[in-house]
């Protein structure tokens, strides 16, 4: 079973973050659009320092940074097998986190500019990311449970078949005859 949700919101925030990126890339202008992009409405306002591209630089390359990892994330999710998601689950996790860490550090940053919204903005797409997080888990891990309850049953079928093959055995031992029909073929005898 392939993991859908996880896909979609692995690919949702990786399109994001790269759009996020590719936006501040335009020094102050940029970072004015990308902030306006979150839903903060920086209008003629002049954010000091951002027309040097050694200030810009780091924020669109940590911005694509985190776009890689959920990019990661979605091809993981495409193609991990559901009974092991250790490796998938630990993808999810660094990306989850290096975006909440990349929205705090812009949280600072425009605190540090006196930019006035940003941080209810910021808290709610980290609402959306911890959200996505706990949807992306709990489908993971449902799917773990459902490949687990597959080999259950297989497991119990042949611990039964083990106890009732070792009872004729038992059975036929007290009784003083060798029985040389096994519990499978009088099963398949009688149908």
């Amino acid at each position: 079973m392939r993991h859908i949700l996880s896909s979609f919101l692995a690919l949702h925030w990786a399109v994001v973050f790269a759009l996020l990126a590719f936006i501040c890339i335009d020094g102050n202008r940029g970072v004015a659009a990308a902030l306006g992009v979150l839903g903060v409405a920086v209008q003629n306002t002049r954010l000091v320092g951002l027309e040097n591209a050694v200030v810009v630089a780091p924020l669109a390359v940590a911005l694509l940074v985190v776009a890689a990892l959920f990019c990661w994330a979605f091809v993981e999710a495409l193609f991990s097998d559901p009974t092991h998601p250790d490796a998938t689950d630990s993808v999810v996790r660094v990306a989850f986190i290096c975006a909440s860490g990349v929205l705090s550090l812009i949280v600072v940053g425009g605190a540090a500019q006196g930019i006035n919204g940003l941080f209810m903005v910021v808290a709610v797409q980290l609402a959306a990311l911890l959200a996505s997080y706990v949807a992306m888990l709990a489908e993971r891990r449902s799917a773990l449970a459902a490949a687990a309850a597959g080999t259950d049953e297989i497991s119990a079928a042949a611990h039964m078949m083990a106890k009732a093959a070792a009872q004729n055995s038992a059975l036929s031992r007290i009784s003083g005859r060798l029985d040389t029909t096994s519990w499978l073929d009088t099963n398949l005898r009688d149908r």
